[in-house]
């Protein structure tokens, strides 16, 4: 499942060209792979499974994901490229790829996009010291190994990824101290009510289930001299401070759809002000050619991943029938994720969390009020140098588009940070 010794050639273009090995990407491989076509599925990450099913010494990975990852191994016409990530478009149907070792350009005649999403990080006073991490940021780093047995940790946020986290965080040794939904209980508890829907989401509810978990409640500020040493958190008008190791927020999630927007293709509104890949109901974007499953076509869970990724495969190598009959499983969790979008809202007054000295890019160190000035991306940029330090505006984008309604930066290449030598290969110039 590792990078190859030596790219493959331009000359022996793959037909189907998969990018993300999340369920998603997974599922679109699987289902593609029985037609004899050649394949070839890559992903950043060291081995399969994505976010959701991310590896490592402190993972415990699904039956299912298991079974998938054992499945794609067997399937002679799969090529897995892990550890591989796009760094640009390469002229007409090709991308430029890049692993530990070099640089090539992958031609392909029909595309899978299945990048999925990020975390959405909202500022206030004291997210920058060490040891305040995302929600899912903490997920990956305790299941790659870190320690955090013994530690007191506060999970702030919105959604279920919330109980996802600390669970993860308990099973590996950690006291979660507090998990801060700012979601009323009136929306949390409707929620709960739906589950009735999805009897297994149901099931995975109760066994989350925390007498720590509070609703109403958001982080104000974190606080500490050289990393994190508590967190005051605000319920009822009230403030509470709350002495801890870690602090964990997350406010949902972010669709990635940076190299669909460079391909060209269209975007919709994913909710909160976000947005996600264009899609018909055989996953095909505005495109030809391109199709999109998975959470970059807007957030909904890795149920809903897997379907859109079975329809998208199987459309991919021209098997609609078959696609079709994916579809009610599909409007079945794309109903869950309706529920998920309508009941973990983010509230307004979230907003006002970030004061005028807090830092809203960390990269080029811009606080709230030198952003506040502004009128929107172009202006923060050429005053405040916003969103061109090393995340290029993944994070502080998708943040000033909540607190101040701006549209995010269009993607510019390079997707991710390159060595010279692949950015200065001759096929990059075809």
């Amino acid at each position: 499942m590792n990078a190859p010794d030596k790219p493959l050639a331009p000359a022996a273009p793959c037909e189907l060209l998969i990018v993300g090995a999340g369920p998603a990407g997974m599922a679109a491989a699987l289902a593609a792979a029985p037609s004899g076509a050649r394949i070839t599925l890559l992903d950043d990450n060291p081995v399969l499974g994505g976010q959701i099913w991310r590896d490592g010494p402190g993972a415990h990975l699904t039956p299912q994901a298991l079974r998938m990852r054992e499945a794609l191994a067997r399937c002679a016409n799969v090529r897995l490229l892990c550890g591989t990530r796009v760094v640009s478009l390469a002229g007409s149907s090709a991308l430029l790829l890049e692993d530990a070792k070099q640089g090539w350009v992958q031609p392909y005649d029909k595309l899978i996009l299945c990048t999925g999403a990020r975390e959405l990080l909202l500022p206030f006073p004291g997210w920058t010291l060490p040891g305040v991490t995302g929600a899912g940021g903490l997920q990956a780093l305790v299941k790659a190994g870190l320690p955090v047995a013994g530690e007191r940790i506060v999970i702030a946020g919105s959604g279920p990824l919330l109980l996802v986290a600390a669970d993860t965080a308990r099973r590996a040794g950690a006291k979660v101290v507090r998990i801060a939904e700012q979601a009323g209980l009136p929306a949390v508890a409707g929620f709960a009510a739906q589950l009735l829907r999805w009897p297994g989401k149901a099931t995975q509810a109760l066994g989350l289930a925390s007498a720590r978990y509070r609703t109403s409640t958001c982080v104000v500020s974190a606080h500490g001299e050289g990393r994190v040493q508590s967190a005051r958190l605000l319920h009822a008008g009230r403030e509470t401070e709350i002495a801890c190791d870690r602090v964990a927020c997350g406010f949902g999630l972010v669709p990635n759809t940076e190299l669909g927007q460079l391909l060209g293709c269209a975007l919709v509104p994913a909710g909160g002000g976000a947005q996600a890949l264009a899609v018909d109901s055989l996953q095909a974007t505005s495109v030809a050619g391109i199709y999109a499953a998975g959470e970059c076509t807007g957030v909904g869970g890795s149920e809903r991943a897997l379907a859109q990724g079975r329809i998208a495969g199987l459309a991919a190598i021209g098997d609609n029938t078959a696609a079709q009959r994916h579809h009610a499983e599909r409007a079945h969790w794309q109903a869950f994720a309706g529920q998920l979008q309508r009941h973990f809202a983010l509230a307004p007054s979230l907003k006002t969390l970030a004061r005028p000295d807090t830092l809203v890019c960390r990269c080029e160190d811009v606080t709230q009020a030198a952003l506040a000035g502004c009128g929107g991306w172009t202006e923060a940029k050429l005053h405040t140098r916003c969103g061109m330090g090393a995340c290029q505006g993944r994070v502080c984008g998708a943040a000033a588009n909540f607190l101040f309604g701006w549209t995010p930066p269009a993607p510019r290449p390079p997707l991710s940070p390159a060595r010279i030598a692949t950015l200065a290969s001759p096929h990059t110039n075809d």
